[in-house]
C-alpha cells in the first residue's frame, strides 16, 4: 500500500501527538504498518482492530486520504444544544458567589440545566480545557532582535580561531541531610528515604561550558556575590590562557551571560576592558534560557545534587568536584538548534494589539 506525499510524516506525528484522539492515533498506525507491508492479520494484532476495520480503514485512507481517516457526519437527530453557547459561557468567569476561579463542567452545567457530559463534549470540540493555566513573560529588553541574533549566531556558527563558553552560576544549592539512612534500591523497590531533613548550609557554583565541546571549568564558592564572580573569570582566563591559532592568530574568548547584576559590576567592567581578547555577549531580559551552561546545571541537579545526602557543605562540594571530573571525562557538545528567526517568531506568537500604532 503506498502513501501520498508527505503522508508519512503527517502519520507519524498522529501516532506520537498527546493531543490527537485515539482513535485517529490507531487509524494512522493501521495505515502506516499498511505501508510498510504488514499483513491486515498482523495489524490487528498490533493495533486491536478487527479484519474488517482494518480494511475498511485502509480504503477509507486510499479514497480521502488522511482526511478520510477522521470520523463521518453521523446520522440521526440533529444537535439540539449548541456547543458555541456552551463555551461563550463558559469564557465568562464564573459569578463571585461561586467562590471559584474557572468553571468545572458540573458547575456549568448546573448552571445551563444540561448534563455535564455535554459540556465536557463542547468543551472538546472547540479545545477549551478551564484547568489549565499556562505562565508566559515578555521580554522588554529594547535590543531583543540584536542580542538574540548576536548568541544564537554564536551557537550555529563561532567565530574563527575562537572559544565560546556559556557562563552562569547556580546559586543556593542546599547541603541536605536525611534524618534516617537511605533505602538502597532492590527488585520491586525504588530507592527511600525520609521526607524530613537536616540542613547544613549552601553553597553556589560558577560554571562556563565550553560550548564546542561540552567541557565545564567550574568553581565552589561560599558566597554570591561579584567579588566571587570576577575571581571566577580570572580562574577561566587561565584555564584557556592567551594563546595563538595556527595561523598565528589571537583565540579569543566569548563569554555569553545573562543580566544579572554581579556580571555588569563597575569591578568586572574593568577587569573585562583590560583583557581585550574576551568578548561578553548577554543573553535578552527574561532570556537567561538562552544561556546554554543552563543545561548542564539541569543535568547536575539530577544526577547528582537532588538525590545526594550531605552533611555538610564539604561533602556537597566534593560531590560537585567529582561529578565535574567525571564529566569532563565523557563529556559531549550541546548542539543548539533553533535559529534566531524561529525564537523571535515563537516570542511574538502572543500579539497584544493589532493596531498600526
Amino acid at each position: 500500500m503506498g502513501l501520498r506525499e508527505g503522508d508519512r510524516e503527517r502519520l507519524m506525528s498522529m501516532t506520537r501527538c498527546t493531543s490527537v484522539r485515539a482513535g485517529l492515533a490507531q487509524r494512522a498506525k493501521v495505515i502506516l504498518l499498511a505501508s510498510e507491508g504488514v499483513s491486515n492479520t498482523a495489524i490487528c494484532e498490533q493495533v486491536g482492530l478487527s479484519r474488517p476495520k482494518v480494511i475498511a480503514w485502509r480504503r477509507r485512507y486510499e479514497s480521502g486520504g488522511i482526511r478520510g481517516l477522521n470520523d463521518a457526519e453521523r446520522s440521526g437527530r440533529p444537535r439540539r444544544i449548541d456547543h458555541a453557547k456552551i463555551v461563550a459561557e463558559t469564557l465568562k468567569p464564573p459569578p463571585k458567589k461561586l467562590g471559584v476561579t474557572h468553571w468545572s463542567s458540573r458547575l456549568l452545567a448546573t448552571r445551563l440545566g444540561i448534563g455535564n457530559a455535554t459540556v465536557a463534549r463542547a468543551w472538546r470540540d472547540y479545545g477549551v480545557q478551564p484547568w489549565g493555566s499556562e505562565t508566559f513573560k515578555f521580554s522588554t529588553d529594547p535590543e531583543l532582535v540584536a542580542k538574540v541574533t548576536d548568541v544564537v549566531g554564536l551557537y550555529l556558527a563561532p567565530p574563527e580561531n575562537a572559544i565560546v563558553l556559556s557562563v552562569d552560576e547556580k546559586s543556593q544549592i542546599q547541603a541536605l541531610d536525611r534524618t534516617q539512612k537511605m533505602l538502597p534500591m532492590q527488585p520491586g523497590f525504588p530507592e527511600r528515604r525520609t521526607h524530613d531533613y537536616v540542613r547544613h548550609g549552601t553553597s553556589t557554583l560558577f560554571a562556563a561550558l565550553e560550548v564546542a565541546t561540552g567541557k565545564v571549568t567550574a568553581a565552589c564558592k561560599p558566597r554570591h556575590r561579584h567579588q566571587e564572580f570576577l575571581a571566577f573569570l580570572k580562574q577561566v582566563a587561565r584555564a584557556y590562557p592567551d594563546s595563538v591559532d595556527e595561523q598565528g592568530w589571537p583565540v579569543e574568548l566569548h563569554l555569553v551571560m545573562d543580566n544579572y547584576a554581579t556580571h555588569k559590576r563597575v569591578e568586572v567592567r574593568n577587569w573585562l576592558a583590560d583583557n581585550p581578547r574576551i568578548h561578553v555577549h548577554f543573553t535578552p531580559t527574561s532570556g537567561s534560557w538562552m544561556n546554554m551552561v543552563e543545561v548542564w546545571f539541569g543535568i547536575i541537579e539530577r544526577q547528582a545534587i537532588h538525590r545526594g545526602t550531605f552533611g555538610s557543605v564539604r561533602d556537597l562540594n566534593a560531590k560537585i568536584r567529582a561529578f565535574i571530573d567525571g564529566w569532563n571525562e565523557r563529556c559531549h557538545p550541546f548542539v543548539w538548534t533553533k535559529t534566531a528567526n524561529e525564537i523571535l517568531k515563537k516570542a511574538n506568537r502572543y500579539p497584544i494589539s493589532e493596531t498600526g500604532h
